[in-house]
This record gives structure tokens, sequence and C-alpha cells, in this order.
């Protein structure tokens, strides 16, 4: 492990600590990669959960507008005085990471806040992009030495597991106002509002899922073409993320199912 990594080895500590309490799928599949790319991720992991709960949990667009800002002030050099910060810039010294794809994170996150039903699934799968598709692009210089060939996989690995979470979470997401479902998959499917709120696996219902389930599948198949490109120690922490992701597909389908 190099000197840096040592050095700032309490703040590694910190985000493993995050990555741990709130996503033991992600911690499982990445904590068995060689430390540095491990601690590497959790770093990452630290600003996507930070950035996440500023919305979902707390509504703060302030404290959300502030960690933009603090990014703003890394890209320039001037690192904040927090672990995750302090982890991040270590990060940034030792892989080709890219910066954009953190403030097109933090976008996602003003679209959050912003929320309105996107009206087509271009709408939805660019909203999937914000949101996940960036954090594939986040994560891929630390998995891939060639990362620059694949771009256009990682991308697509995030926006089936952010389809999968929004599949996941539809009779929830509605009880707080949001259908993340496109309005014209809605009617096209023949998918009223009112069976939403009536929390009915209907046939219409269990069409349009099926309809984004394939999508996100086929997602997921693509993504996976990366695997030839992504290091050879960090294939199987790759495999393992999507495999926890596409197996929630699997046993939603059965719960709408009843099987």
């Amino acid at each position: 492990m190099t000197n840096e990594f040592e050095r700032y080895k309490e703040d590694f500590l910190t985000c493993k600590k995050i990555i741990q309490q709130h996503s033991k799928s992600f911690y499982a599949a990445f904590s068995q990669l060689p430390k540095e790319k491990a601690w590497s991720i959790f770093a990452v992991y630290a600003f996507c959960r930070k950035a996440d709960d500023l919305i979902d949990k707390h509504h703060d667009i302030t404290g959300l507008l502030k960690l933009e800002q603090e990014l703003q002030a890394f890209a320039t050099g001037h690192i904040p005085n927090q672990a995750m910060w302090r982890a991040l810039s270590v990060v940034f010294q030792n892989y080709d990471m890219p910066i954009q794809p953190f403030f097109d994170m933090l976008e996602g996150q003003k679209q959050d806040e912003t929320f309105t039903q996107p009206e087509t699934q271009a709408e939805l799968i660019d909203y999937c992009y914000y949101v996940a598709g960036s954090v594939g692009l986040m994560l891929l210089p630390i998995l891939s030495k060639n990362w620059r060939k694949i771009t256009a996989q990682a991308k697509k690995m995030g926006e089936a597991m952010q389809l999968t979470n929004i599949l996941r979470d539809i009779g929830e997401d509605f009880d707080n106002n949001r259908i993340y479902l496109p309005q014209e998959v809605l009617t096209k499917f023949g998918v009223s509002k009112r069976m939403l709120q009536q929390k009915k696996v209907t046939d219409e219902f269990i069409a349009a899922w099926e309809f984004e389930a394939h999508i996100a599948e086929k997602s997921y198949q693509n993504g996976l073409t990366m695997l030839p490109l992504i290091d050879q120690e960090a294939r199987k922490a790759v495999v393992a993320a999507s495999f926890f992701y596409r197996e929630l597909l699997t046993q939603v389908s059965h719960t709408k199912s009843g099987r």
C-alpha cells in the first residue's frame, strides 16, 4: 500500500464504516478487492451516500449546494478538511479519475428535489444516468486501467441498477408522491394513477413492470460486456455487484406474480 493510503488510513476507515452501515451488498462485493481499490471504492461511495441522504433523507437542498461548492473547491485543488474529501484526494492522486461524473451525480440529486414524473422512456433513462450511471463512471477508473474504452457499458450498468431500485420501490415512491415510470409507458399498458394508488397488481401493471424489467435486464447484459477490460482482480466484484441487483428483479417479479 502506498504511503498516502496509509497516511490517510483513518479517513478511509471512516468511509468504510459508511458503506458497511448503508449497503451490505456493495460492501460484500467490493471489500474483497485489493485494499487500495477497496478503500477507493469506499471513498467514492461516501460521497454518493452523502449526496443521496441530503435529498432523500433530509430534503436539504442548501446542504446539497454546499456539497457542490466543496466539490468545486476540490476540483481546483482546495481539499475541504473532512475525512471523505481527504480520502478522495488520495484516490484522485492514484487513479485517472474524471471529475464530471461527480458533478453529474449532484445534478441527479437536484432533479430528485424538484421531481416531476418523466413523460418518456428517454427522460427516465436520462435521470437514471445522472443518479446512477454517473456512479458507474466514478468507479470505473478504480476497476479498470482501460476504463476509457468501456464508459458506455459502465453507464448502462448503473442505469440498470437504478431501474431495479425504481421497480422495487414503486409503492413506496407513490406514497412519497413520486412516479418514476414514464407516463408514455403507463399509457401504453393502460395503467392509471388510480391503479397505482390502489396498489393492486393488475395485468396492466405487470405488463408495464415487465417492460421496464426487460430494459433493465438488457442493460445488465450490456454492462457486463465490459468485463474483459476490467482489471482481473476486480472482475468478481463487478459480477457480484450486478448479481445482487439482478436478483432483486427476480425476487420482485416472483412477488408480483404470486410465485
